[in-house]
């Protein structure tokens, strides 16, 4: 089940991020948000390592999210995003062959987190994309793609360079974005696990001099939650093939993934979107 005093907190971490102009203020926030959440998220892993009620209680879900409407341009890299997120909170993600929707794998309160994430993280990701393209930015550049010229023993490939569209520019632009949030969550995870586990191993000694009871529990938890949400995505998942971020078709632009990620760096997790509000469908 979520916890709500948790989200709560959680959101009012999101909400400092989002109502600060400091981005080292909000960077902070923003780490402070996924610690929290990966905490809660060992707490719960330990919980059921040495309770089997609990393991039986709680165990992995899936849960399809909405991305958006058929048609509609740039879904992949909107995909892109929530799988970056995904990745940070031991969520696995299958996407439908279009990219409207995700079909999540892992434990309740961390497919809510990826969504809680997501939904903030997404309108921003567009805010930040129109920007770019108002700013007119992108016709200083152009776009690089490797074509095939010629047929038969002829055919020969090519990198063909042209000015940048801005469909080129907004999808390069977010691609880059998705995997600068990406690693930041993931920076915010690894610092609070290797500070859950420095601390177990830092405990004192039991009364009889022995190592305490639960030393390097924390570790073995993860890792047994790890195979846990593995081993039900194997048997749950029905996806067929295999999902790739990007099309080589729609050219590369420098320039436009390094103001994407510029944005990923300044970007606020979450504020105007609570948690438990309205799952995040974009919008048009």
């Amino acid at each position: 089940m979520r916890d709500d005093k948790l989200l709560t907190r959680i959101a009012g971490l999101l909400r400092q991020a989002e109502n600060t102009d400091n981005p080292h203020e909000a960077e902070t926030f923003m780490a402070a948000a996924q610690r929290l959440a990966t905490a809660s998220a060992i707490d719960l892993a330990v919980a059921r390592a040495h309770d089997p009620a609990a393991r039986s209680r709680t165990t992995p879900i899936s849960r399809q999210v909405t991305i958006g409407e058929s048609g509609k341009r740039g879904l992949k890299t909107y995909v892109l995003l929530f799988v970056a997120i995904a990745r940070a909170n031991d969520v696995t993600v299958d996407v439908a062959g279009n990219s409207t929707f995700v079909m999540a794998y892992g434990y309740e309160a961390d497919i809510d987190t990826c969504e809680a994430l997501y939904t903030s993280l997404v309108v921003q990701m567009v805010a930040a994309s129109d920007a770019y393209l108002r700013s007119g930015d992108y016709k200083q550049e152009m776009s690089a793609r490797v074509v095939t010229r010629g047929q038969g023993w002829r055919a020969r490939k090519v990198v063909e360079r042209k000015p940048l569209a801005p469909i080129t520019a907004r999808l390069n632009f977010q691609s880059a974005f998705a995997e600068r949030i990406g690693k930041r969550l993931a920076e915010a995870r690894d610092a609070q696990r290797e500070e859950a586990i420095a601390a177990e191993t830092d405990a004192p000694l039991a009364a009889d001099g022995t190592e305490r009871v639960g030393s390097s529990s924390t570790a073995i938890a993860l890792r047994n939650k790890e195979l846990e949400v593995s081993d039900y995505y194997r048997s749950a998942s029905q996806a067929r093939g295999t999902w790739r971020p990007s099309s080589a078709s729609a050219g590369y632009s420098e320039g436009a993934r390094k103001a994407g990620d510029r944005a990923g760096r300044r970007a606020k997790l979450g504020a105007d979107r609570e948690f438990g509000a309205p799952r995040g469908q974009l919008g048009s």
